[in-house]
């Protein structure tokens, strides 16, 4: 005699292959089958002579769920089936909840199954060996207000993200919505698979990538998989590592230097905008390994080529003086870069000449170190500001009156009293390259490692920062 019970069972992505061993033998000795119709060719061979089918059509998964407690309430064996996992936006939670609906005591029985992204995972290479998640795109049962913050959520998170309910006839806008956002987060070349009808005769799949990942391949019987940061696309499979790994330090470089270029590697991987030329891209992830503050990439200013300007201005003997507000801002100026390129660093905000100018003339200190570093060094000095808007503010007032040609300015004085007036002064001088941290924020530790991208500005391509750690 029957057992009164339900079994949900999930019957994998649609290969009998697929579907496990105890599904079947669940599916053989079901006294009722209640299923969507299209999934009943999946199971054909093995469901019992004597079965009761009920096959319903699309989003009749309520009517389904109350025919199962009917028959089970019968006395009969009650078999559920599910496309992939009976769990994942299957039928399963729903059973449930009508169990606890009605307060029943029917015993629930639920066998798992080989879900649709794991199948089309096992076909793209090895996409998903690290963390993930599963976001369906479909609106009938949550707002896309919540699709969205998920969407963003994930690929902020850099999660692996498998994308079920991709489109459909009435939602073609969505996938586009959902490439949108991940570029936003990831990069371009990130890692894209895509299968259709996974496991079924009509099995289609595909790899590309994010940047060249097109929606309208896509429709209602297709999982998308999104790589994370670390993702791979090797011989036409997709390969996600199984963890971050720690990279091997470099040959020749030393502890310090290893962990800033690994430092700067991370920054590189989270940097919202990538496509961007090399000098200023050296300059801000020097800004940002500094102060680990990624709104630099909205703060820093640089003129186009003023990096790469500025580097071959010290490489040829142009640049033989560095000028800076504070003795702060000298110090942190890498002394093995100087040597190299046979630089010399000056402050003036000591020079026993500086008090008594600031006293007659009623100016800052700064003021007059900056007006006595004018005198001695009219044409071709490098002049950095990290702490001092009145500094800045009278290298603009000379070099306006054209007493005085810098070879290039590096502006990032900090607070709140003429500090942006200083920067906004600095900027129309078209003809002098310059670096400008805008806003409040800004430094002498910035400053200083502005002029050290200047300086080991050979070493960007191979994103090798450190040589004088």
């Amino acid at each position: 005699m029957s057992k009164a019970k339900i079994i949900v069972a999930g019957i994998g992505p649609g290969s009998e292959q697929d579907i496990t061993p105890a599904v079947l033998n669940a599916i053989r000795q079901a006294d009722v089958i209640v299923g969507y119709k299209y999934y009943f060719q999946f199971i054909a061979p093995y469901v019992s002579p004597n079965a009761i089918c009920v096959d319903t059509g699309m989003k009749r998964e309520k009517a389904r769920a109350e025919e199962a407690f009917n028959y089970a309430q019968e006395g009969k064996t009650v078999c559920v089936i599910s496309s992939g996992d009976a769990g994942i936006y299957g039928m399963a939670p729903l059973i449930y909840e009508m169990k606890r609906e009605r307060n029943s005591d029917m015993e629930i029985e639920v066998l798992p199954g080989i879900s649709a992204f794991q199948k089309a995972a096992s076909l793209l290479g090895a996409p998903i060996g690290h963390d993930l998640c599963i976001i369906s795109l479909s609106d009938l049962m949550t707002p896309w207000e919540r699709i969205e913050k998920r969407i963003i959520a994930a690929a902020s998170a850099d999660f692996v993200t498998a994308i079920y309910n991709p489109k459909s006839e009435g939602r073609y806008w969505q996938l586009y919505r959902l490439k949108e956002l991940f570029l936003q987060e990831r990069s371009p070349e990130t890692p894209v698979g895509y299968v259709r009808q996974a496991g079924r005769e009509e099995e289609k799949t595909c790899v590309t990538t994010l940047a060249d990942f097109n929606p309208e391949e896509v429709d209602m019987f297709t999982v998308v998989i999104i790589g994370n940061s670390q993702s791979y696309a090797w011989e036409n499979h997709f390969i996600t590592p199984r963890g971050y790994y720690r990279e091997t330090k470099e040959e020749g470089t030393g502890i310090g230097q290893d962990i800033m270029i690994r430092s700067f590697r991370t920054i590189e991987q989270e940097l919202k905008n990538k496509d961007i030329p090399l000098g200023r891209k050296w300059a801000l992830l020097h800004a940002i390994h500094t102060t680990a503050d990624f709104d630099m990439e909205n703060l820093l200013y640089t003129d186009p080529g003023a990096v790469e300007e500025l580097y071959k201005k010290c490489l040829n003997g142009e640049i033989k003086t560095i000028i800076t507000d504070v003795t702060m801002a000298a110090s942190g100026i890498r002394k093995g870069a100087l040597q190299r390129m046979g630089i010399e660093v000056k402050c003036y905000l000591h020079d026993e000449r500086v008090a008594e100018m600031a006293n007659v003339k009623n100016i800052t200190r700064t003021q007059a170190g900056i007006r006595l570093a004018t005198e001695e060094h009219p044409d071709n000095a490098l002049f950095v500001f990290g702490n001092a808007p009145t500094a800045l503010m009278e290298l603009c007032d000379i070099v306006r009156k054209k007493k005085v040609h810098p070879a290039g300015i590096i502006a990032a004085p900090v607070g709140f009293v003429h500090v942006q007036e200083s920067k906004h002064m600095t900027k129309p001088f078209i003809n002098i390259p310059k670096l400008i941290v805008e806003g409040r924020k800004g430094g002498s530790n910035l400053a200083a490692t502005l002029v050290n991208s200047i300086l080991c500005f050979d070493d960007a391509e191979q994103l090798k920062p450190g040589r004088d750690v």
